[in-house]
């Protein structure tokens, strides 16, 4: 995974590791459904990456979206976009659906899973949104959001799953499927 969180989050586990970036072209895979959709793009990280690795291992990859009513939002594309997302989030929860493979490269065996944590927000004033557009990096997470935004955490309501669920990688079922 090239997402520093969730490099962040497996250092915290206390895990040794390397990345390497599958560079997939995520965009040539689409699914209507956000859970087949994120094991998709996750089982296709691994394929690529194990043509290169070499020696036994254990393969993490993962991938999310955020599930919005009837919508799957990604990364946002432009600020507009962006700005949409966080002016429309208190009319819906945001489902946050993580899709994980860990593959051992030494027997072959995969298994996968799929997390999803809600994120319920209030309405978010303009003027927010106007200092989350300028102070934080909304295109590089799933939704254009990141709970660990002081600027947003006044207008989450309540969360229901894991908090690093909602991060981008649920640890306990990580550790789960590494054993």
């Amino acid at each position: 995974s090239q997402s520093e969180v969730r490099k962040h989050m497996l250092e915290e586990m206390g895990y040794e590791f390397e990345v390497m970036a599958s560079n997939i072209d995520e965009k040539a895979i689409r699914h209507k459904n956000p859970r087949e959709l994120v094991l998709a793009l996750a089982n296709a990280k691994a394929d690529a990456l194990l043509l290169r690795i070499t020696e036994p291992a254990i393969l993490i990859t993962a991938d999310q979206v955020v599930a919005w009513k009837d919508e799957i939002r990604e990364k946002p594309e432009s600020e507009e976009e962006a700005r949409e997302f966080l002016r429309t989030y208190h009319e819906a929860p945001a489902e946050c659906v993580n899709g994980i493979a860990v593959t051992n490269t030494a027997t072959g065996k995969r298994v996968t899973a799929v997390d999803v944590s809600k994120v319920f927000f209030r309405r978010i004033p303009e003027d927010v949104i106007d200092k989350v557009m300028e102070e934080f990096d909304v295109f590089s997470h799933a939704g254009g959001f990141s709970i660990t935004s002081l600027l947003l955490n006044p207008y989450i309501e309540h969360i229901e799953g894991t908090i690093d669920s909602v991060i981008g990688l649920p640890k306990e079922l990580t550790k789960q499927m590494i054993k």
